[in-house]
């Protein structure tokens, strides 16, 4: 079912939805990081185990810059941020951009989601085969890209759609 503007009816609130949880998610990745760089005792509410500890993920070398940069700038480089401000960016970008009805922002959309989703997918095997970890917040900005791809790729469809009957 579409709406008036010729979008899927759900588009609108699952895209809210998902960007407010994907920057309530990165808020709270940034405050933990944050926190523990001040505080090495820090206890985060996710850090449940050994191996159930988002703070060590947030603080090893892929929380920041993928653990990339770090590869081409020194650690401590401006270009080196922690993959939470990077969230922010892109949550926010995803909210902003979501409000165009233009083919341009919907095509853009979908390319930022699927490097969400590639990022994500790496992220994923670094938590699981080199960390040997298990972040509850991670997996839940994994899930919320995913998903944002496919709320993304339905919107271009529609969008497409839209202009084709209009040209």
């Amino acid at each position: 079912m579409a709406a008036a503007d010729g979008l899927p009816k759900w588009e609108r609130k699952a895209r809210i939805f998902l960007c407010l949880f994907g920057l309530v998610l990165s808020l709270y990745a940034l405050h933990v990081e944050l926190s523990r760089e001040n505080d090495p005792d820090y206890r985060a509410m996710c850090d449940l185990g050994e191996s159930v500890s988002c703070s060590k993920v947030f603080t090893s070398r892929w929380g920041r810059g993928f653990g990339l940069v770090q590869l081409f700038v020194a650690q401590d480089h401006p270009l080196n941020q922690p993959n939470s401000v990077l969230g922010i960016l892109f949550y926010t970008l995803q909210m902003g951009l979501g409000l165009s009805l233009s083919k341009k922002a919907a095509v853009f959309l979908v390319f930022a989601s699927w490097v969400s989703v590639a990022g994500s997918l790496y992220l994923a095997s670094i938590l699981a085969f080199v960390l040997g970890d298990f972040c509850m917040v991670c997996v839940s900005t994994y899930i919320v890209n995913f998903a944002l791809l496919y709320t993304n790729l339905k919107r271009r469809g529609a969008i497409e759609g839209m202009k084709e009957k209009a040209g």
